[in-house]
């Protein structure tokens, strides 16, 4: 028995719980001294020095991983699948328990990122060290792939930073190369060009030919919205997590702002166009915006059509090229019937954000709930079918 039961079900987002180490285990010797330990492992500190809390948080984690392997947790792990969150999950940090999981869930694939690390990537990308920007999405990529080779099911994202033309092109060969599911991009601009910039087209071209698709997630694009915004004389609520300051309502707001203005850029400027095999994933960014954008758009070309080369020289609409081209993956608490009522059948993607608590406890019956009568068919694409299209030759839906 699994969670989900009865038709074939592919996960477009689900995520690995880096250890305070990871990434620095995984970095070039000489640039482990430059990453700090990540602010999450404040609380797992011990007092000494950098030599010996990392020793402890080893330590830690080695108690926690034997917890994993207890007859007390394993005993219950198809009940607890979708229960247990974060470091608490079944194969969230080890691996070698990833494969159960899958199975418990009852889903073909799993495309697998980062937890904690898309902002910190972003900032490196951003910081004007070049050095560092790459050192440590190498490092990530490193350790992505290593989690992933234990089951074929799993597909590693790998980062590539934009800010420089050729690490770019340079960084997604090896990728590629390496056996990367996905090519994780920034959703936002990044610094100094477009990422419609015409030098990067030896990265999407690259990604076209390998049947790899390019990847958003939330995360990577620095602060959402200005911090200005909470300055409103109210107390803090406490955030999704039950915590003081993560992650609320207002902050929500802005996740979908940037991939739709990186996405429209692209389109607007031919990339989708020079690529049409190119395929584009939007994961955890939510998916009821969808509808709206592309009417945005479609206004866009009517508007500035007649005074803009570039869009006359499109051969499609901005519609025709979101259902060719992107795909998305709403969240549970939204209306993915009404969503693929109004954006098409073929751009929505199921996923369980594994083992996150945003993820939930139930995404599958709340998704089940939303569609409401829909016929069959669509229910193929949502689950499957589009997952496919996105992944390319690397993913087959088996019958």
């Amino acid at each position: 028995m699994s969670y989900i039961e009865g038709r074939v079900v592919h996960d477009a987002d689900a995520h690995i719980m880096e250890t305070p180490n990871w990434l620095r285990d995984h970095a070039d010797p000489s640039l482990r001294d430059r990453i700090e330990i990540p602010g999450y492992a404040n609380e797992l500190r011990q007092t000494g020095d950098n030599e010996t809390q990392l020793r402890d948080l080893d330590a830690t984690f080695a108690r926690l991983a034997e917890k994993h392997r207890s007859p007390e947790y394993t005993a219950d792990e198809l009940g607890q699948v979708m229960l247990r969150k974060n470091f608490a999950a079944t194969g969230s940090f080890i691996p070698e328990d990833r494969p159960r999981v899958l199975d418990l869930i009852g889903v073909r694939s799993q495309l697998v990122f980062n937890t904690f690390h898309n902002s910190r990537l972003h900032a490196w990308e951003h910081s004007g060290d070049l050095e560092l920007a790459a050192g440590a999405a190498r490092a990530h990529n490193r350790g992505m792939l290593e989690f992933c080779s234990v089951d074929e099911r799993l597909f590693a994202t790998c980062y590539i930073p934009l800010v420089d033309f050729d690490l770019a092109a340079t960084m997604t060969a090896e990728a590629l190369a390496a056996g990367a599911g996905a090519l994780l991009v920034a959703s936002g601009c990044p610094p100094g060009h477009s990422p419609s910039h015409i030098a990067l087209d030896r990265v999407w071209a690259q990604a076209e030919e390998a049947g790899v698709p390019i990847v958003f997630h939330v995360g990577g694009t620095g602060e959402l919205i200005d911090p200005a915004y909470f300055a409103n004389g109210l107390p803090i609520p406490a955030d999704f997590h039950g915590g003081e300051e993560n992650f609320r309502s207002v902050d929500f707001m802005g996740i979908p702002h940037p991939p739709m203005q990186t996405l429209a850029t692209m389109i607007f400027d031919g990339v989708l166009e020079r690529f049409p095999g190119l395929r584009i994933g939007v994961i955890e960014q939510g998916a009821i915006w969808l509808p709206s954008w592309a009417r945005q758009m479609e206004s866009a070309i009517d508007a500035f059509g007649r005074h803009e080369e570039r869009l006359r020289s499109l051969s499609l609409r901005p519609t025709d090229y979101i259902r060719r081209q992107i795909r998305v993956t709403p969240y549970p608490t939204e209306d993915v019937g009404w969503i693929t009522d109004n954006i098409g059948p073929d751009v929505c993607l199921f996923s369980t954000d594994y083992p996150h608590v945003e993820g939930g406890r139930d995404p599958y019956g709340r998704f089940e709930r939303s569609f409401g009568t829909v016929d069959e068919p669509v229910k193929q694409k949502f689950y499957a079918d589009n997952m496919v299209d996105l992944m390319g030759s690397a993913l087959t839906n088996p019958t």
